[in-house]
């Protein structure tokens, strides 16, 4: 990576990095030799490895140039070999991570990190998961929208076309209340190793509030989620395949798992019943735009459209803290979850 000299003033380099397309519009940590060699102490990876190339410029993600990245996010060493893997994660192709820089819908691509090395790290996934407050959350979540754009080159009005943007493009990364869960880690719900850490992206929306403070059993609350997820407004009911986020709070995942309910138990009773009159799902969102989904009776107008393909198209992770709120993430549509272990460069997990 090649050096290049910039004002001393941290004022004077914040202007110039905005001139360069450096910046997000907050103020950067000077990405100095220093401090970039200090951050690859963090990992086991070379410096000029490379993880990948990142659309739409396709330009290569290498180590390095992610450590530098980090610097500027404001990152700690510990967060390097959650960064790889995130950009490892964003690469996979179900993630769409191309249309999901250059799309005019306000999706970012949100980071759940879980496992021992996240809480190293400090990833927090309790009270507050999505809000401030919580260093390594920010600045993991503005680092991974930093290469987006100072090697990807998703610059917004230009090549990162969405209309309006989203407060979630600035960072949007979480940990899970392992600790609170009544279920097993997401990450082992998902078939990996309980030593494992493991990141998942997707191209998503700002999390949307699920209150329930009334219903006393699963079903009732299950059925607010469900109720508050078939919506005509979002991509999740044209755009398939997709992905939903379900980060169900302590409280709330208590009264459903006590109730008998497994993870999987609340994705089959979410696929059966996220669904959307026909009379009504046609009258908007992107409605013949698209293919209609499968076994659709177009002649029925009370027929309810099924908004997930699969009920593992619901991604289930315990967050949050005390009280009665839990929060549905609804995606750019054609973007699946894309997980990925953290590991050195041969693939070997990497474990504390």
């Amino acid at each position: 990576m090649s050096l290049v000299e910039v004002p001393d003033d941290l004022g004077d380099f914040n202007a110039w990095a905005t001139e360069q397309r450096w910046s997000d519009g907050l103020p950067l940590v000077p990405p100095t030799r220093e401090r970039v060699d200090e951050m690859l102490r963090g990992t086991v990876w070379p410096a000029d490895a490379t993880v990948g190339k990142i659309p739409p410029r396709m330009a290569v993600a290498t180590v390095e140039k992610i450590a530098a990245n980090a610097v500027m996010a404001g990152c700690r060493p510990e967060a390097m070999p959650l960064l790889i893997t995130a950009v490892q994660a964003m690469l996979e192709p179900p993630v769409n991570l191309y249309g999901s820089q250059a799309t005019t819908h306000p999706c970012a691509i949100m980071v759940m990190i879980t496992g021992p090395l996240a809480r190293r790290a400090g990833v927090h996934g309790g009270a507050g998961l999505f809000g401030p407050g919580f260093p390594a959350n920010a600045t993991i979540g503005r680092a991974v929208r930093l290469i987006q754009q100072n090697v990807g080159g998703a610059w917004p009005a230009e090549t990162d076309r969405s209309t309006q943007g989203t407060p979630a493009k600035f960072s949007f990364c979480f940990g899970e209340n392992e600790e609170e869960s009544p279920w097993p880690p997401y990450r082992v719900d998902q078939g990996y190793d309980i030593a494992d850490t493991t990141v998942s992206v997707v191209a998503a929306e700002a999390p949307h509030n699920l209150n329930d403070h009334v219903s006393s059993d699963a079903r009732g609350i299950l059925f607010t989620f469900a109720q508050t997820m078939a919506t005509i407004g979002t991509n999740n009911a044209y755009c398939k395949p997709a992905d939903f986020v379900l980060v169900i709070s302590p409280e709330h995942s208590k009264i459903v798992h006590d109730a008998g309910f497994s993870p999987a138990d609340v994705r089959q009773y979410l696929y059966e019943r996220v669904r959307i009159p026909y009379k009504h799902w046609k009258l908007g969102g992107m409605f013949g735009m698209l293919s209609q989904p499968r076994h659709l009776d177009a002649a029925d107008d009370d027929y309810m459209v099924p908004i997930l393909q699969t009920p593992d198209d619901v991604h289930l992770v315990v967050g949050g803290g005390a009280g009665r709120h839990s929060a549905w993430i609804p995606t750019f549509g054609i973007s699946r979850v894309g997980t990925r272990v953290v590991a050195a460069q041969d693939g070997t997990p990497l474990r504390i």
